[in-house]
């Protein structure tokens, strides 16, 4: 048994651009980094997430369904996404230094997206700090159409 908590089901289809490193965009698209980590989560259900590679690329690259976020210690969360986590141990605890809790996004069926692109030009969005909800999610190509 686990002491974490299930934050959310998903249900609503809102969608949230997310600045990832490259290194860390490329093992989402790989499907090697099953969960993406966050200090901060997002206050209303998103069901569908794009992946902004950072600078250099500065480029949305593709994105993910999100099957549910973990809300837990970052001891914990370490314990039950280490096989999956698609970063080591110490990069990880380095990134919940000093925190008491933490998150980790479920990432579920990844879409890449053929031709990547700029979020300033394609959606009218800033590329944010960490994540930002996608106002208008018509606004998003299909991952089939780009």
């Amino acid at each position: 048994m686990t002491s974490s908590t299930q934050l959310s089901d998903c249900h609503v289809a809102t969608h949230a651009l997310l600045s990832v490193k490259p290194k860390y965009a490329d093992s989402i698209l790989a499907g090697v980094k099953r969960y993406e980590f966050r200090r901060v989560i997002f206050a209303r259900p998103v069901a569908v997430v794009l992946v902004y590679a950072t600078v250099p690329r500065a480029r949305v690259v593709g994105e993910f369904d999100v099957e549910g976020v973990v809300m837990d210690s970052p001891q914990q969360l370490w314990s039950l996404t280490r096989d999956n986590a698609g970063i080591d141990e110490c990069a990880f605890f380095e990134y919940f230094e000093g925190a008491k809790k933490g998150y980790a996004i479920q990432i579920g069926q990844v879409r890449h997206y053929p031709t990547p692109f700029c979020p300033v030009e394609v959606l009218n969005m800033r590329p944010p700090q960490s994540f930002a909800y996608v106002v208008d999610a018509r606004s998003v190509p299909s991952a089939r159409a780009i």
